[in-house]
């Protein structure tokens, strides 16, 4: 996907209350902007570095900039916008990218799913690939964004302690014992990530539990990007480590 606006290069100062960051512009100016991007960013929101941010034109929002674009000590171009995994992944499945999810007519998102808690599903799912009359059952397609780099070239999910993730995963082992397709897809946003895993440093039990329903039916992908200051896209598929 290309970006809607030009991109404004500027260097990191801070990033604070999670939501927002400090950057100075080219001409010494420093605004406040909004990061769309609820981890820790480990490695990616590093003081002083360069980072690439768009004005959405929007004058209700109290701060109009949104941070898109973060660069490692190495120059190594990052997405951090968390909002656009969902987006990409939908982009990549339509343009043939991911050749794994193919055959299917329909994509809807948001849809309602999983166990029923006090006679509601407690979940949605990120994206549902369906077809109208087909024997293929519908596909369950949970994204999660990474760029947090750990040794070497691996990337890792979560940054933090993630329940939320771990519900997620045991939904989607639900969903396949129900007899559909379940999907979790690791949307990587860092070019300098090769392969991808559960980061049982950080959060043991959704490690161990990507782990179970892996081998119990729910099936794990990893695509990387392209990155440069006009588009971002899915590419190619990773390995799972």
């Amino acid at each position: 996907m290309h970006y809607p606006t030009e991109l404004i290069e500027a260097r990191l100062i801070k990033r604070y209350k999670r939501f927002l960051a400090d950057v100075e512009l080219s001409n010494g100016e420093i605004i406040t902007v909004h990061t769309a991007n609820t981890g820790k960013m480990t490695g990616c929101a590093i003081p002083g570095c360069k980072v690439w941010i768009r004005n959405t034109f929007n004058d209700k929002r109290k701060y109009p900039y949104t941070w898109e674009l973060s660069s490692t000590l190495d120059g190594e171009m990052i997405g951090i916008n968390t909002q656009l995994a969902n987006l990409l992944v939908k982009e990549a499945i339509e343009n043939r990218v991911i050749k794994e999810l193919q055959g299917y007519s329909q994509i809807k998102t948001e849809v309602a799913y999983g166990q029923e808690v006090n006679g509601r599903k407690s979940s949605r799912i990120d994206l549902l690939l369906a077809n109208e009359q087909s024997d293929i059952p519908d596909c369950y397609v949970e994204v999660k964004n990474v760029t947090a780099r750990m040794e070497g070239h691996v990337g890792a999910f979560p940054d933090a302690v993630s329940k939320r993730g771990t519900k997620h995963l045991n939904e989607l082992l639900y969903m396949h014992q129900e007899g559909f397709r379940s999907v979790l897809l690791f949307c990587v946003a860092r070019a300098d990530i090769h392969s991808v895993r559960g980061a049982h440093e950080i959060d043991s039990e959704y490690a161990e539990t990507l782990s179970k329903v892996n081998q119990q039916g729910v099936e794990v992908l990893a695509y990387g990007p392209e990155i440069s200051t006009d588009s971002i896209r899915l590419s190619h598929a990773l390995p799972l480590v």
